[in-house]
């Protein structure tokens, strides 16, 4: 495979480039095993729509054809289980969750990992993404299988994480 290298202008960042050095949604870390691609979790609905409107040039337009965004603002109703399951950036910020090279968190770890990219912060970003296993085990013992009327905002939070809930 040739390395592509990507050049990223938009409100977060100016001039950052980084290098696909893997086939995109290929070669993953074999902890890491997400059931949704970016532009599922996007079609679904995730973050209430405002995660990712500035930033489409980075990314396949395809991933964008029938995301649910908003530019304005977050809209809980956008996202697949109309809750919000979110905390503001402020919060991952004061917890030291983002990695500067991602400065908007776990999904735009996840959308660059997908598309090809390697960096120092991979392996925290999938024990973190393991980390969110507690919730399935949360629904599986309180919801009657595939109900998604029950838990709707840990349903909504693991979508977040590119696990796909609705098969819970």
């Amino acid at each position: 495979m040739k390395h592509r290298t990507i050049t990223v202008n938009d409100l977060m960042q100016q001039n950052y480039t980084y290098v696909l050095t893997e086939p995109m949604g290929e070669h993953f870390h074999p902890e890491f095993t997400p059931k949704l691609t970016p532009k599922q979790m996007l079609e679904l609905g995730v973050f209430g729509g405002k995660y990712m409107t500035d930033c489409r040039n980075e990314f396949p337009e395809d991933w964008f054809a029938r995301a649910k965004l908003c530019h304005e603002r977050h809209d809980p109703k956008l996202n697949l289980f109309n809750v919000n399951a979110s905390q503001p950036l402020s919060v991952w910020r004061a917890k030291g969750w983002i990695y500067h090279e991602d400065p908007r968190g776990w999904f735009q770890w996840y959308c660059r990992y997908y598309m090809g990219r390697r960096c120092p912060d991979d392996d925290r970003q999938i024990s973190r993404w393991k980390a969110m296993k507690r919730h399935i085990a949360q629904i599986r013992k309180h919801c009657i299988q595939c109900d998604l009327s029950c838990r709707p905002r840990q349903r909504q939070a693991l979508l977040n994480w590119a696990y796909d809930s609705r098969k819970i």
